[in-house]
């Protein structure tokens, strides 16, 4: 028998494991997916937002697969410190696919980025998500009046709705009542969402996009100025060579710049051509604002500076301009992609492959693609385990790993534990006379799933 430990128990772990379990080749492989934390799912629980209830749905699914007899979810296992470093863990199943994600933001690099009030959007999402490792997170939004975000992805759209959203709309998705609480009282009236390129070039999906456009009591601006400095704006021939996304995007935008301002008391503002070059802060040590130096199109599908600033005044500032992976300890990594060396799968050690060892997701192809880019990337890691079957399996085991794990000191929390926290949350939720709402912190988590403290 094949057992396999599958590291993150998100998407591309848990599509992984399943991949495992439903081929034909090697019959008989079990799978152990563990997770840093005591409850499943990855950025399916923790970053999609909790008002995009369709994809949040991709739960269930993934439910299903972790419910497979032959698949047994083990939470709160940290893999790579010292109860379990890696080279133990690859003592403990005869192969490991690590699927660990890229769980670090890119900074901006400029002055200022250390006032108190700048956040990365990854800290935002995880606090608004739930993520226990936010719980400490302070946003002071009632003593916000306007907001920047810097990005034009998915992610910087999300934030952007969330906090030009009203806290009714938003009390019953799972959101956590501190969160939640703390947006009821937000004083944001103002938020402006800002790229260094044109829109043309903009990495957010049309969907989300025009979701901007439906929030109530919200007026969408869009400078046609700033959009008529995008080569393919105007020009009908270069606009239908584009992907479809982007075509898409530009007549959204294009509908917005038209529109005549509402007069709603909450604005956001889609801004193009500012590349960022400080955040201003006042005496206080406190964002005041940011400055933007405005671009212009190269020629090259790039930008350049024109010389010319321009200061947009915000009390919050959120960065969004991408992700990258962390190093595991144990594992190779190579800092410059921010993911871990590999062949079709298989963890490089000085060049040549580690049997045995195995990376998806992220950590393996970088941040790129959607969730559901994560299946054949699975699919392509799991194929090189299973050529690799035949000498992975002679080596023998020392028995259960679950035995192994407590016997270092980990309490896993196991699917009945999980199911608990989810029977916690529903109540927490009918206390509050809201549907399920999410636990914040590791104690309630733990406590709920019967591994806390007694």
């Amino acid at each position: 028998m094949l057992r396999v430990a599958v590291v993150g128990s998100g998407p591309s772990g848990v599509y992984a494991a399943q991949t495992l379990v439903q081929q034909r080749e090697v019959p008989g492989v079990r799978v152990d997916v563990l997770d840093r934390l005591p409850a499943p799912y990855g950025l399916v629980r923790y970053g999609v937002a909790p008002d995009h209830e369709k994809i949040k749905s991709l739960q269930g699914s993934l439910r299903t697969v972790l419910e497979d007899e032959r698949i047994r979810f083990l939470g709160n296992v940290e893999v790579g410190g010292e109860a379990l470093p890696t080279d133990r863990l690859l003592e403990l199943y005869h192969a490991v696919v690590y699927c660990v994600g890229a769980a670090r933001d890119r900074m901006l690099g400029i002055p200022g980025e250390e006032l108190t009030g700048v956040h990365s959007a990854t800290a935002f999402v995880s606090w608004y998500s739930g993520h226990p490792d936010a719980a400490a997170e302070a946003f002071d939004l009632p003593g916000v009046d306007a907001a920047v975000v810097v990005g034009a992805g998915n992610v910087a759209v999300d934030v952007t709705r969330i906090l030009a959203r009203g806290a009714a709309e938003l009390a019953p998705t799972d959101m956590p009542q501190p969160a939640l609480g703390a947006l009821a009282e937000s004083g944001v009236r103002a938020v402006s969402m800002v790229a260094r390129r044109g829109p043309s070039q903009g990495r957010f999906t049309t969907k989300e996009l025009r979701e901007l456009g439906t929030l109530p009591e919200v007026d969408i601006r869009a400078d046609p100025a700033e959009l008529a400095l995008d080569p393919v704006y105007a020009d009908p021939v270069a606009a239908a060579a584009l992907p479809a996304v982007a075509r898409r995007n530009l007549e959204v935008l294009r509908g917005w710049a038209q529109a005549d301002p509402g007069g709603q008391p909450r604005h956001i503002a889609l801004r193009f051509y500012l590349r960022p070059v400080e955040i201003l802060g006042g005496p206080d040590g406190r964002v005041t604002g940011m400055r933007f130096e405005r671009t212009a199109p190269d020629g090259r599908g790039g930008v350049t500076g024109t010389g010319g600033y321009e200061d947009i005044a915000a009390q919050l500032v959120l960065r969004s301009v991408g992700y990258q992976g962390v190093p595991l300890a144990g594992l190779p990594f190579d800092p410059a992609k921010g993911t871990v060396p590999h062949a079709a799968g298989r963890v490089l050690r000085a060049g040549r492959a580690s049997v045995g060892e195995y990376v998806a997701g992220w950590i393996k192809r970088g941040p790129t693609g959607v969730i559901g880019t994560n299946r054949p990337c699975a699919k392509e890691t799991v194929s090189a385990l299973l050529q690799d079957a035949g000498t992975l399996v002679r080596r023998d085991l020392p028995g259960d790993p679950l035995d192994s794990l407590r016997a270092a000191g980990l309490r896993p929390v196991r699917w009945p534990g999980w199911l608990a926290i989810e029977a916690a949350e529903a109540d927490l939720g009918r206390s509050l006379g809201r549907r399920s709402v999410k636990i914040p912190d590791w104690p309630g988590l733990l406590d709920a799933a019967g591994s806390g403290p007694a």
